[in-house]
């Protein structure tokens, strides 16, 4: 029997295109729109309700009404200062559980929590939209050369580093020099200033990698059309994401853009951190 699936959508296009998924399988599905977050166009076809992020007892009430079973977590969330907030009484309640919002896994594992102590099972987007992650492989036509490769085993370290610490999934190394680390501003901002930051001579590379220890059914790392076309741009030699982790969106088109910018697009194994 086929369960209802509530979709809690930030930014991006990944929500409509679980809204498709859904609409292909004749699953029924649920929107909760996040005030500020998500496009109201991408998903106005689905029945959906709207709710600031700090509305916990809203969002809580709009599920059970919709009578969903199962919940995915899906599109980027830009984190709000505690006045944009404005947590209800169930958030203040939530956030003196666990002791404030520390960092993003911090606060993504306690709604997780929060959720399945409500009676909803999380699961993950790749578990509706099949084919976002891909295995390891070249992506394109083009393939890392030697100081590519050692750029490559740099930018893994940094980034596992950075995951360990709950900051960021990215880096962009050159010449074995991180140029930039990715924080709130997002992987495509954080390409933007490495381009800003290159030096002269061959370009950077972008690794992108699942934080260890992440609970990877919510907030996978991800790249898409506008990773490609940043990349492009600041001049960047190719990208490499972990397999089986990152998620791609468009990814015939990513192959696209990546062969006719002449950058590599790699998708390798990650060991432990």
């Amino acid at each position: 029997m086929t369960t209802s699936l509530g979709i809690i959508a930030g930014g991006g296009p990944l929500p409509a295109q679980v809204v498709a998924a859904c609409r292909a399988l004749d699953r029924p599905c649920f929107v909760l729109a996040l005030e500020g977050q998500c496009d109201a166009e991408s998903i106005a076809s689905a029945p959906h309700a709207w709710a600031r992020l700090g509305a916990v007892g809203r969002m809580l009430s709009a599920l059970h009404g919709a009578a969903v079973d199962e919940v995915v977590m899906v599109g980027p969330v830009r984190r709000p200062s505690l006045a944009e907030l404005r947590p209800d009484a169930r958030a203040l309640r939530e956030l003196a559980r666990i002791g404030g919002a520390r960092g993003d896994d911090h606060l993504l594992s306690a709604i997780t929590t929060l959720l399945e102590r409500e009676g909803f099972r999380v699961i993950g987007v790749d578990q509706v939209v099949h084919g976002l992650t891909v295995k390891p492989g070249l992506l394109g036509q083009r393939r890392p050369d030697r100081t590519a490769r050692q750029d490559i085993s740099r930018g893994i370290m940094a980034a596992r580093s950075l995951g360990v610490a709950d900051i960021g999934q990215a880096v962009v190394v050159q010449d074995g020099i991180v140029l930039a680390a990715e924080a709130a501003e997002g992987t495509t901002a954080m390409v933007r200033r490495a381009g800003d930051l290159a030096r002269a001579g061959r370009g950077g590379v972008l690794v992108k990698t699942v934080k260890p220890g992440q609970n990877r059914r919510v907030d996978l790392p991800t790249i898409g059309p506008e990773t490609l076309e940043a990349a492009a741009t600041a001049g960047l030699r190719g990208i490499m994401i972990e397999a089986n982790g990152v998620l791609v969106l468009e990814r015939a088109r990513c192959i696209a853009m990546a062969d006719d910018a002449g950058l590599f697009l790699l998708s390798e194994a990650v060991g432990p951190a």
